[in-house]
């Protein structure tokens, strides 16, 4: 059996993962800390990053666009009988999606509004092309899921996550991006790619004090609070 080496809210390692469930793939999964890699992981990795992947036989494989490419070598195609000329259509729309992992984890990070404003607008950029050409869905090529619906799942779970907790959407205005988010959440894959406590974790890096999102949260949950002991109040008082 294949084995993932991850770090629980790394994007990459959740494309990876995220191939897998769609693909019903099994796989076991070790967990590392990226401040405190472990020796043995180290000697297996020439990059030091994850996700890295461990073959059957002992293989280990590093860079998430090779290691999809790997998995749908080894398994069934989620499409089948794509010409040469789509494959490389789907592939440059994977990277439309994965190069922009980069942009929205900083942003979900920024210290203050003004900040938060400006790497928004940055990974708007991505969405803004989707938008351009997305049909009827529901997925990203219509009907049938695909590897580029795979590649922005993480993107939109992200977004989904803070849009949920704070109250802020990075995807607003973008009404067909929007329809296909939904989509992707409903297919049930953003919860299976992740570990148990990914919420946890991800809410304590993204959405701590030391983040405007954070803070965010907090006076949005706040809020729902006051709402609701005024309705107590007005009902029972």
């Amino acid at each position: 059996m294949i084995k993932i080496i991850s770090f629980t809210i790394c994007p990459f390692v959740q494309r990876v993962t995220a191939l897998l469930a769609a693909k019903k793939v099994p796989y076991e999964i070790d967990f590392i800390s990226l401040k405190d890699k472990p020796q043995w992981f180290l000697d297996l990795s020439p990059t030091g990053q994850v996700p890295m992947l461990v073959t059957a036989s002992g293989e280990a494989l590093f860079e998430s666009d090779a290691i999809v490419e790997y998995i749908d070598e080894i398994s069934a195609p989620l499409e089948a009988d794509l010409s040469p000329e789509q494959r490389a259509k789907d592939r440059a729309w994977s990277y439309q999606a994965s190069k922009h992992y980069l942009v929205q984890c900083p942003a979900m990070r920024s210290a203050d509004a003004e900040t938060l404003k400006e790497r928004s607008e940055k990974l708007a950029k991505a969405f803004e092309k989707a938008e351009k050409v997305l049909g009827q869905g529901p997925y990203f090529k219509g009907q049938h899921l695909s590897n580029v619906d795979i590649a922005w799942l993480p993107l939109l779970h992200r977004a989904a996550i803070i849009e949920e907790n704070t109250g802020y959407d990075f995807i607003e205005g973008f009404t067909k991006v929007k329809a296909w988010q939904k989509a992707i959440l409903a297919s049930g894959l953003p919860q299976l790619s992740v570990a148990e406590d990914f919420d946890e974790k991800f809410k304590g890096f993204y959405l701590s004090e030391e983040t405007y999102l954070g803070n965010m949260m907090l006076a949005k949950a706040s809020s729902e609070q006051g709402q609701d002991q005024t309705q107590k109040s007005g009902c029972c008082g």
